[in-house]
């Protein structure tokens, strides 16, 4: 367990590097600005320098934008969640505070590009642990358990409107050349994890009494039990059918690797959800 902890806190650090990077050494400088908080960071700080003159860094602006939103999720997304998106959002701001803001390159593609490729790999293996960088994605797990609100709308309405101030603080190619860095992110983010708001679990088993109480002990979802047989072996087995979000993807993980290693999971993009989908405070009947 220890080991396991020390891994997730190793990688979200190593995250946090990578997103520094991508901001210090490639977003920065060329005016390209990243996807959520910390391209809504960088939006400020611009306008700071730019037309009032005060001297605010990326970093300290996205610790500020953050505190607020862990407050949030400490009470209504979860304690360990919350914890490692702290731990990342404080080592993002660290890593941005040491590392000097330059440009790898003066092409404003290529700093898009790349900028967007590092940031995506960044935040990618830290929600790939169960981890985020915080901002947005603990907004959209709060709306997700209460709501479930179409997150997919706050992240496009947010990014929307850093694309638009790109082009009104810059010139008007930015907002493209921003459009493209969160494209590639997201592309990136995609590979490695998922964006998709919702993915559905397919879970062959023998075990399916002890995962479906292993499940519901951790989030409140909905199951459904189907009979299952091998094609190969002829054993009598069970599938469990389930639609989680995404940022229940880790724990899914970590429950079914614990209960049944041997157990078959397939993992699929969820494109849209109608009827009854459990969030949390609905009564199980």
């Amino acid at each position: 367990m220890f080991f396991l902890e020390a891994k997730r806190i190793i990688v979200v650090i190593f995250g946090s590097l990578l997103l520094a990077i991508s901001l210090n050494f490639f977003l920065i400088n060329a005016n390209v600005y990243a996807s959520g908080f910390a391209g809504a960071a960088q939006l400020t700080s611009s306008v700071f320098n730019d037309f009032l003159g005060i001297e605010v860094s990326t970093g300290i602006l996205l610790l500020l934008f953050n505190i607020p939103v862990f407050i949030l999720g400490w009470y209504k997304v979860g304690k360990g969640f919350t914890i490692y998106s702290i731990v990342s959002v404080i080592f993002v701001t660290i890593f941005l505070e040491l590392l000097p803001v330059i440009s790898v390159s003066d092409d404003i593609i290529l700093n898009a590009v790349f900028g967007g490729v590092i940031a995506g790999v960044g935040v990618g293996i830290s929600m790939k642990l169960g981890a985020s960088t915080g901002g947005m994605d603990i907004i959209a797990m709060v709306l997700s358990r209460l709501q479930d609100k179409p997150i997919g709308t706050y992240f496009l309405l947010l990014n929307g409107v850093i694309i638009v101030l790109a082009g009104f603080l810059n010139e008007p190619e930015n907002a493209l050349y921003t459009m493209l860095a969160l494209y590639v992110t997201t592309v990136v983010i995609d590979a490695l994890h998922t964006r998709h708001e919702k993915v559905t679990a397919m879970i062959v088993t023998q075990k399916a009494d002890e995962l479906q109480q292993a499940i519901h002990q951790k989030m409140v979802r909905g199951i459904t039990i189907l009979p299952a047989k091998g094609a190969y072996s002829k054993e009598d087995k069970h599938m469990l059918y389930l639609v989680i979000t995404r940022y229940e993807l880790y724990d899914l993980e970590k429950i079914i690797s614990e209960i049944d290693p041997n157990a078959f999971t397939n993992i699929v993009q969820t494109a849209g959800v109608y009827g009854f989908f459990r969030r949390e405070g609905d009564q199980v009947k």
